[in-house]
């Protein structure tokens, strides 16, 4: 190697022997900050957020050093996740009239909850949550979080608003494609012709709650 690149021997094996300069050193430990940043995040967060954990941890850093470092250790950002492309059987999911109408606007409470889903990625695994929000006040009402989604998430998550909030009248549920696509359980059926729960369920139905913006 030292012929090809012209190198002498001696001049090669002192350099090996040199100790390494401070700035080496320095970007050496914070590598390993960075390398354990990037672990506890999941392994998801790209070189911004590393330097905002960093910075918080008492660090003097840049986001172009956390980014030459990260580079260098190959550390990179997780943008989305692969899905693979599926056939999925079984009965068409019921989907109601969007009653709502994209009418955020409510003049009281308990007159009409919007429902999402979402899912985290944690430490142990994924975690699906689903929340149930009241248009008027804009607050969490009723939420379930499982390790796994079935068919029931949303509706523990709408019996968990109805045991909250106790409404003594008929209140509106408006929620995406997704969030209530599977027909409900024939037990949880009386319980919603006695809180007289009507539904809506919208095309696209992220305006008013989006768990993926929270």
């Amino acid at each position: 190697m030292c012929r090809v690149l012209m190198v002498h021997f001696s001049g090669f094996y002192a350099w090996l022997k040199e100790p390494l300069s401070q700035r080496a050193l320095e970007d050496a430990r914070q590598t390993e900050l960075i390398q354990q940043a990037w672990t506890d995040s999941g392994k998801v967060y790209g070189y911004r957020k590393l330097a905002d954990d960093l910075r918080d941890a008492g660090e003097t850093c840049s986001e172009n050093s956390v980014a030459r470092l990260a580079s260098l250790a190959g550390i990179a950002a997780q943008i989305g996740y692969k899905r693979r492309p599926g056939r999925y059987g079984g009965k068409p999911s019921v989907v109601a009239d969007n009653t709502l109408d994209r009418q955020f606007e409510v003049d009281a409470p308990d007159r009409a909850w919007v429902t999402d889903i979402t899912y985290i990625r944690t430490h142990e695994g994924w975690s699906y949550l689903a929340v149930v929000i009241d248009l008027f006040s804009r607050r969490v009402v009723g939420w379930s979080m499982q390790s796994r989604m079935p068919t029931d998430l949303a509706l523990q998550a709408l019996l968990s608003a109805v045991w909250r909030r106790k409404p003594k009248h008929r209140v509106l549920i408006h929620s995406g494609p997704v969030t209530l696509s599977c027909r409900p359980k024939c037990s949880f059926k009386p319980l919603f012709f006695r809180m007289r729960l009507g539904f809506s369920s919208p095309v696209l139905s992220g305006v008013a709650v989006d768990c993926r913006s929270r």
